[in-house]
């Protein structure tokens, strides 16, 4: 008891408080209790918690590429990506926005040194083209020399 006492004294205040918190019982139903700490059997891990993180998250391990190479991922995709688009102008405005960005990353490169191609805006365009359906048929034109019944003389 005389050693507790000793002790008590030089007790910091964050240590006072969570022994108070105890003996109000404020631990006591807290979710987990009794059961191990996930993780504890696997082997060591430095990033542990990045992967806890990315999985936790749900963020796409694509994320965490440097930047060619997530812009050499977007560049081959890029056939997928304006498959669904409605109009060529569009198609466009995604190709030159990767191009630009791609622009910029060469301007400034960070992280290793990947060659990185812009990509080509006619062939994204012309498998764009390739991969629509043909445009229905437009209507067709009345016979020449037939008059209409509203324009009779």
């Amino acid at each position: 008891m005389a050693n507790e006492a000793y002790w008590a004294r030089y007790e910091s205040v964050i240590d006072q408080q969570i022994r108070m918190a105890e003996e109000r019982g404020d631990f006591a139903d807290l979710p987990g209790k009794g059961k191990p700490l996930p993780g504890l059997d696997s082997a060591d891990d430095e990033n542990w918690w990045v992967r806890r993180w990315v999985e936790r998250e749900g963020v796409p391990s694509e994320a965490l590429l440097p930047t060619p190479l997530q812009l050499r991922r977007e560049t081959e995709r890029l056939p997928e990506t304006v498959r669904d688009l409605p109009t060529e102008e569009a198609v466009r405005a995604t190709v030159a926005d990767l191009n630009r960005r791609i622009a910029e990353w060469v301007r400034a490169p960070s992280g290793p040194a990947v060659p990185v191609r812009r990509a080509d805006a006619e062939e994204i365009v012309r498998g764009w083209r390739d991969a629509r359906p043909a445009p229905p048929p437009a209507p067709a034109a009345p016979a020449p020399g037939r008059s209409r019944w509203w324009r009779r003389k």
